[in-house]
C-alpha cells in the first residue's frame, strides 16, 4: 500500500518512467511509480522498433518480447523503386511492447521501486514554488503523496510538466500526426524495416511497414502539422494500404501525435525532472522514442537519487547538461538532417534511390544514403559524418 512520503515519485510507467524508477531505486532511495492505465504497457501507441545497442545496454534480449530481428532497411522512392541497406548482423528489434514494458517495470520493482497502476495523478503539491509531491486519485480516494523529487514521464502532453511551470509547448509543424494499424496477411521480408519516402506516401514524414513475424506487421505513417491541416494521416494510410496490402486484415489501430523536435529548453526545475516524450527526448528524424526515453529515464533516475543523497536540490539542474551530452546533442544534428531530408522533392528521392542502387550491396550504409540525398546540401554533410559511419 502506498505510503504518504517517498524520496522519488515517477509519473508514468513507460520505458522512460521505468528506467527512471529503476535507476533511482538502484541508488538506494525510496521510489513510487504511478501509472494511470490499468496495466503497464497497454494500450500500445508505438511502431515498436528499437536499435539493438540501446536495448542491450539496459536489459538482456529475450525472445518473449522480440517479435522480429532486423537485419535490413528498405527505402522505397515515390516512383516505387527500392533500395535495401543490409547490415552484417542483427541491427535492431521490433518489440512486443506490452511484454517489453512489463519487463522494464519488473526491473524497477525488483530494484526496490513500488509500482501502482490505475493511479491518476491530477495535481502537484508545492511549497514555496518547489514541487514537493503529487495529488492522485486511487481507488476512489483523493490522496496527497509527498516526495523530494517528482519525475514526469507522462508522455507528450505532460500535464505534470505544465503544472510545474516548465515550458512544454511545441510548434504544430513539429508535431507529427500519426496513424498506425497492426495487420495480418502482410507479405514482406520478416527481417526488414520498410520506409516509403515521398509526398504520395506521407508528405513531410514517411510511411512504414515494420514486420512482427508470421505475416503480421505494424503499418503506419506520420505527416507533419502543416500537411495534417490539409489532409488527414488516416486518409494517406488508407490509400497506401489499398495500394500495397489490399488483402490485409486490421487487428488493431491507433492514432496520435509524435513530437519530432529537439529536447525542451528546460527539463529540470525545483523538485521536478521531465523525461521521455514529456521532455521531447524523441529522435526528431525518425520519431523513435523508446531508446532515447530509456537513456533519458536512466539519467533522470540517477540524478534524482544523487541529489537526494547529497542533500543538494541544485544537483537536479545537472540533468539538462548530462542529457545533452548523452543524446541531446545528437538529436540536434538529427533535427538539421530532418529539415534537409524533408526539403527534398519526390524527384530528389527517386534520384537518391537510383544512385544507391548502383552501389554494391555490401558497400551500402545509412551514412552513404544520407550523403547521397543531401549531396546538394554540403553544410549538412559534416552532420552526417558525425552520426553515421560512412
Amino acid at each position: 500500500m502506498m505510503k504518504k512520503k517517498y524520496d522519488v515519485i515517477v509519473v508514468g510507467a513507460g520505458p522512460a518512467g521505468s528506467m527512471a524508477a529503476r535507476f533511482a531505486a538502484e541508488n538506494n532511495v525510496s521510489v513510487l511509480m504511478l501509472e494511470k492505465d490499468r496495466e503497464v504497457g497497454s494500450p500500445v501507441r508505438c511502431a515498436e522498433a528499437i536499435n539493438l545497442k540501446t536495448v542491450g545496454d539496459f536489459i538482456k534480449p529475450d525472445d518473449k518480447w522480440i517479435a522480429a530481428k532486423i537485419t535490413k532497411f528498405a527505402f522505397v522512392a515515390p516512383d516505387g523503386e527500392e533500395v535495401v541497406v543490409e547490415f552484417n548482423s542483427v541491427e535492431g528489434y521490433v518489440l512486443e511492447r506490452k511484454i517489453f514494458d512489463y519487463e522494464l517495470a519488473k526491473q524497477a520493482s525488483n530494484a526496490g521501486a513500488e509500482v501502482i497502476t490505475r493511479a491518476y495523478v491530477n495535481g502537484l503539491i508545492f511549497e514555496k514554488n518547489k514541487v514537493c509531491g503529487v495529488k492522485v486519485e486511487y481507488r476512489g480516494k483523493q490522496l496527497e503523496i509527498r516526495a523530494k523529487v517528482v519525475i514526469a514521464a507522462d508522455g507528450t502532453e505532460s500535464r505534470v510538466g505544465r503544472w510545474a511551470g516548465l515550458k512544454t509547448h511545441i510548434d504544430f509543424r513539429d508535431m507529427e500526426s500519426c496513424f498506425q494499424v497492426t495487420a495480418s496477411n502482410v507479405k514482406v521480408d520478416p527481417n526488414t524495416l520498410y520506409f516509403y519516402l515521398g509526398s504520395n506516401f506521407a508528405p513531410g514524414g514517411y510511411f512504414w511497414v515494420f514486420p512482427k513475424g508470421n505475416d503480421l506487421a505494424n503499418i503506419g505513417l506520420g505527416i507533419n502539422g502543416l500537411e495534417g491541416k490539409k489532409r488527414s494521416a488516416l486518409s494517406y494510410l488508407n490509400e497506401n494500404m489499398q495500394k500495397f496490402f489490399p488483402n490485409a486484415s486490421i487487428l488493431t489501430q491507433v492514432a496520435g501525435g509524435v513530437p519530432c523536435a529537439i529536447t525542451l529548453s528546460n527539463i529540470s526545475g525545483d523538485g521536478i525532472l521531465l523525461t521521455g516524450d514529456a521532455a521531447r527526448q524523441v529522435n526528431p528524424l525518425s520519431g523513435g522514442g523508446i531508446a532515447s526515453g530509456m537513456i533519458g529515464g536512466s539519467i533522470a533516475g540517477r540524478i534524482a537519487a544523487e541529489s537526494i543523497k547529497k542533500c543538494n536540490p541544485e544537483h537536479l539542474y545537472s540533468y539538462d547538461k548530462e542529457w545533452h551530452k548523452a543524446r541531446g546533442q545528437k538529436h540536434e544534428i538529427f533535427e538539421r538532417l530532418k529539415e534537409g531530408l524533408y526539403s527534398i522533392d519526390d524527384e530528389g528521392f527517386n534520384k537518391m534511390v537510383k544512385k544507391m542502387q548502383k552501389i554494391p550491396t555490401e558497400k551500402r550504409t545509412l551514412g552513404k544514403l544520407f550523403m547521397t540525398v543531401l549531396a546538394n546540401k554540403p553544410s549538412l554533410l559534416i552532420d552526417v559524418a558525425k552520426v553515421y559511419m560512412i
